[in-house]
């Protein structure tokens, strides 16, 4: 996993001691010194977890569960890293201050300070299981309001198709092909996120992927979340055989371009995108199939994101022209270089 927030070990303890100022002033619990330092102690695990900076593979597990086992294993945890930070906190406070008789009185926790902790808590799951149901991204810019009146923007966009999985439908039928589909969108999660993207769409065996021009160019972010899941797909590759029989296979397209962006709906809100840019990419996702290649890149893209990391290599394909699209778009196939890995079998070719 590249480290992308090295800042976050400064501002988690920092919430959490925001957090114990917030109980000790609330319940006043005397110095609100060693409230701060509680709650520094208390909050800073929780909030790596929810970072994916601590224990990511079991957050992610847990992440998969139908909602009421999430809810009552995410607290669980919760709990017990409460109970945890507690104990450590109240030991390192006895040491410094001396402000119980023993250590094992100090580690206990109060009725109050518990029941608070598990009200921080509940709250802090609910909110954590709303953006993971819309989509990190999605959630904060609901939240602000930011697309509440349209917008203009540059965007990226990224088509990932799952292919086969019709051929896996008609062999096990739809409820294996619904559940084999689930498990690939939820690998498809921990690249998307570490390329700072966001999943904002799902259709039928496709997922919509986007970025801000900015987050997307950066190290070539949004080439490098195609590769990442390639190579999660292929280190897992025994575990997708013993449960489906098979690894998934992929085609990638992606382009750029300004869209407007608008929060649409009234009981379901969602955030759309308007404009040729969709539609193009939408386009060259259809023609990757024709020309069978798996990842495919428009031209004004790969302008964009100028020099490609060293593992990766573009094929110029010339100009295609597109249903619904006056001039003909230039395009590039994108593959890893043969000499620094074997490709994943997810793009074969």
């Amino acid at each position: 996993m590249r480290f992308r927030w090295p800042w976050f070990f400064l501002v988690a303890p920092a919430l959490g001691a925001l957090a114990g100022l917030l109980y000790g002033a609330i319940f006043q619990v005397g110095a609100l010194t060693g409230a701060a330092i509680r709650g520094a102690i208390i909050g800073t695990p929780i909030m790596l977890y929810e970072r994916r900076l601590l224990l990511p593979a079991l957050r992610e597990r847990i992440r998969g569960l139908a909602t009421p086992l999430f809810l009552l294993a995410t607290v669980s945890l919760y709990i017990a890293m409460i109970v945890g930070g507690n104990a450590v906190a109240s030991t390192v406070l006895n040491r410094l201050f001396r402000f119980m008789s023993s250590e094992r009185n100090a580690m206990l926790m109060s009725d109050t300070g518990l029941l608070y902790a598990l009200a921080i808590s509940a709250v802090a799951v609910f909110v954590f299981r709303v953006r993971d149901l819309i989509g990190p991204e999605v959630f904060a810019n609901l939240l602000i309001g930011r697309y509440h009146r349209p917008i203009s923007e540059e965007r990226i966009f990224l088509f990932l198709d799952v292919t086969g999985s019709t051929r896996f439908a008609d062999r096990h039928g739809d409820h294996a092909a619904q559940a084999f589909l689930g498990q690939v969108f939820n690998a498809l999660a921990l690249p998307v996120s570490q390329a700072r993207g966001s999943i904002d769409d799902y259709i039928g065996d496709l997922a919509l992927v986007t970025w801000t021009m900015e987050r997307g160019l950066r190290d070539a972010a949004c080439l490098r979340c195609v590769f990442d899941f390639a190579a999660r797909l292929t280190a897992e590759s025994e575990a997708w055989r013993s449960r489906f029989g098979q690894v998934p296979e992929f085609r990638a397209a992606l382009h750029c371009g300004p869209v407007v962006t608008a929060e649409i709906g009234l009981e379901r809100h969602k955030i759309a995108y308007f404009g040729d840019a969709v539609n193009t990419t939408a386009r060259l996702e259809a023609l990757s199939k024709t020309l069978d290649v798996h990842v495919l890149i428009s031209a004004d893209l790969l302008d964009r994101l100028g020099p490609l990391p060293g593992d990766l290599v573009a094929e110029d394909l010339g100009a295609h022209t597109l249903r619904g699209r006056a001039a003909p778009l230039a395009v590039a196939a994108i593959r890893q270089r043969p000499e620094t890995t074997a490709l994943s079998r997810a793009l074969p070719g």
